[in-house]
C-alpha cells in the first residue's frame, strides 16, 4: 500500500550536529526519549542560535515560512517537552540532505 498525499520535500540542512544525543544526569535508570528531526535541529540552528528572521531561514532550507514556522514550533515544543519530563533527545531521522551550497 502506497503511502497517500503529497510527498514530502527533502531538507536541506547545512550543518550535522556533532552530539545526536542529549541526557539528563542524575536521572536513574534510562530516561524516555524525545526524537528531534534533523530539519527541527536546523529550524532551531538557524532561529534561534543564528537568529534568523523566519523568512531567511525557510529560504536557507528552501521551504515555504509558514513550512519553516510548523517545524520551528513542532522544535520548539519537543524541546521543551524533554527538559521539563528529564527525557533524552535524540536528533536523528527526517527528510534531510546536507548541503553547504548557497543558495542563489
Amino acid at each position: 500500500m502506497r503511502p497517500r498525499g503529497r510527498p514530502k520535500k527533502y531538507r536541506i540542512v547545512k550543518l550535522d550536529p556533532k552530539i545526536s544525543k542529549f541526557s539528563p544526569r542524575g536521572k536513574p535508570g534510562r530516561p524516555d526519549e524525545v526524537e528531534l528531526k534533523m530539519d527541527e535541529f536546523e529550524a532551531l540552528r538557524l532561529a534561534d542560535y543564528q537568529g534568523l528572521s523566519q523568512k531567511e531561514a525557510a529560504k536557507s532550507m528552501r521551504i515555504s515560512q509558514q513550512t519553516f514556522s510548523r517545524i520551528l514550533a513542532r522544535a520548539r515544543n519537543l524541546i521543551a517537552k524533554g527538559i521539563t519530563t528529564g527525557s533524552a533527545i535524540r536528533i536523528q531521522g527526517g527528510q534531510y540532505v546536507i548541503s553547504s551550497r548557497e543558495q542563489k
